[in-house]
C-alpha cells in the first residue's frame, strides 16, 4: 500500500477516535465490535477502492497492511469494511485527544445525538471539520472534510464513515487503544 494512503488511513481513524473519544462526554454509542464503513474523496476524487488495492497487493505487502492495522485496533478483510473494537474506557477516556497526535477537538454543537467539531491536529498538518449523527447506540454516521499539507501541496479530503454496532463481544478483533 502507498505511503500515503497507509498514512491517510492511520490519519483518518486518529481523528476520528479523537473525535469520539473528546473531551468529558463519551460518545453515546455501546462499547464492542463494530463494523466501519468508510467513503472518501481527494481533492474532488474518489480514489481506488481499499479492497481493489488489497486485492492487487503481493501476499507479503497484504500481511505487513493487514498487521499495522491491527496494531491500531482494526481488522480488515479486503471488502472495503474494518472491524474495531470500542471498549467503554476507551469510549469514556478523553485521551485520544490530548494524546492523539497532538489532535485538539473544539466543539460548537453537541447533543444527545448530534456532534459538529473542529479537529486540529499540528503534528499530522491536518485540519478537519466534521459532524456525527448518532440515531441510536448501534449506529452512527460521521462526515468530516479535512485539509492536509504534504510539502507544498495541499489534500482536500471529504470522508464518510458508517457505524453498526455487531456484538458486545469483540472477539479476536483486540480494543482501541490511545496512543502513548
Amino acid at each position: 500500500m502507498h505511503r500515503a494512503t497507509r498514512s491517510f488511513v492511520i490519519a483518518a481513524l486518529t481523528v476520528a477516535s479523537a473525535t469520539l473519544g473528546a473531551q468529558a462526554q463519551s460518545a453515546p454509542i455501546k462499547p464492542g465490535l463494530w463494523e466501519i464503513h468508510s467513503e472518501r474523496e481527494v481533492n474532488g476524487q474518489k480514489p481506488q477502492d481499499a479492497s481493489d488495492r488489497m486485492k492487487g497487493m503481493s501476499p507479503e505487502k497484504r500481511a505487513r497492511f493487514e498487521a499495522m492495522m491491527k496494531e491500531h485496533g482494526v481488522a480488515t478483510d479486503g471488502s472495503g469494511k474494518s472491524q474495531v473494537c470500542y471498549t467503554k474506557e476507551n469510549l469514556d477516556q478523553s485521551a485520544w485527544a490530548s494524546q492523539a497526535m497532538d489532535c485538539k477537538a473544539t466543539f460548537s454543537s453537541r447533543t444527545a445525538n448530534f456532534w459538529k467539531w473542529h479537529t486540529s491536529c499540528p503534528q499530522m498538518g491536518v485540519e478537519a471539520d466534521g459532524e456525527a449523527h448518532f440515531p441510536n447506540s448501534e449506529n452512527y454516521t460521521l462526515k468530516s472534510a479535512s485539509v492536509s499539507k504534504r510539502g507544498d501541496k495541499a489534500l482536500n479530503s471529504s470522508t464518510t464513515m458508517t457505524g453498526k454496532w455487531l456484538s458486545a463481544d469483540c472477539g479476536r478483533v483486540k480494543p482501541r487503544e490511545a496512543p502513548h
